[in-house]
């Protein structure tokens, strides 16, 4: 005679807070850069992205700025306008209807948002320079953030909270 085996597979449910997932499978985050970069507004491109994978457990976006100053990656999709928020909604009722769950990650981009890109000064715990590779292989250091003050913390606190509530 064998056991009943009480050991959990991927496929089996998952209770997630109040929220019972039909597996235990997370989509991970993955930034597309699929919108325009100027708008940076979900679109078609992004439902049918997050539509075709709504059998997982539950979705994670791709990290959704809260603010113009923190966007670091232009093309990604934001939530700091209305706009953007009428762009995720569709993204959303069409992961929705597929029976789906989908979970934003909202961020700010901090000393990783580029000024020139985004005509807003980059914003950062302290003033030390991003450093990444550039096209040729070689280390580069990125524009020099702003040291955030008192003021510009309850401004980002502001931000993210908004971005929640969008």
């Amino acid at each position: 005679m064998t056991e009943k085996s009480n050991k959990k597979t991927l496929f089996d449910t998952y209770q997630m807070g109040d929220f019972t997932l039909p597996n235990r499978i997370c989509m991970a985050a993955l930034t597309r850069i699929r919108c325009d970069p100027k708008t940076c507004i979900p679109n078609d491109m992004l439902v049918k992205y997050y539509s075709l994978r709504a059998k997982a457990g539950f979705i994670l976006t791709e990290c959704t700025a809260v603010a113009k100053a923190g966007q670091a990656f232009p093309g990604a999709a934001s939530i700091w306008s209305d706009e953007q928020a009428e762009g995720w909604k569709k993204v959303c009722d069409a992961v929705h209807e597929k029976g789906g769950r989908i979970i934003m990650q909202i961020w700010h981009g901090g000393r990783a948002a580029d000024p020139n890109k985004t005509g807003e000064p980059s914003l950062a715990p302290s003033a030390l320079q991003i450093r990444y590779l550039d096209q040729k292989g070689h280390e580069t250091l990125g524009p020099m953030p702003k040291e955030m003050n008192l003021d510009d913390i309850k401004l980002v606190k502001q931000q993210f909270r908004e971005g929640a509530l969008r």
